[in-house]
């Protein structure tokens, strides 16, 4: 009896000892998996910002030359208004000119006349 207890003995310590190594395997395995996916985590982790940083630094660019060309804009559109006053100016002074010019037609006409 002895003799049978002391082999099954044996045998469940071979099996516990198998049991143990798969489980030692398996978790071996799942910790270098857990890393591999840390890994690619942190990676595309990194890609994400480097594409975020990239973008954001195109952006500002094109912000930039928006500004640029806004105030280039905001500067032509007064210079314009500026023009067409004095253009304005010019009209009115023109007229007064050419009633003038008009006036004294008429009198010189009127003194031909006489």
């Amino acid at each position: 009896q002895l003799h049978i207890t002391m082999s099954e003995k044996n045998e469940l310590a071979k099996s516990l000892e198998m049991v143990q190594n798969e489980l030692q395997e398996k978790e071996s395995e799942m910790k270098r998996e857990i890393s591999e996916y840390k890994d690619r985590l942190l990676q595309t982790e990194k890609e994400y910002q480097d594409r975020l940083t990239e973008a954001n630094r195109k952006n500002e660019v094109e912000i930039e030359a928006c500004h640029k060309k806004i105030s280039s804009l905001e500067h032509f559109i007064s210079s314009q208004k500026l023009e067409i006053e004095h253009l304005k100016s010019n009209k009115e002074q023109l007229n007064n000119s050419l009633k003038e010019a008009n006036q004294t037609l008429g009198e010189l006409l009127k003194i031909k006349v006489r």
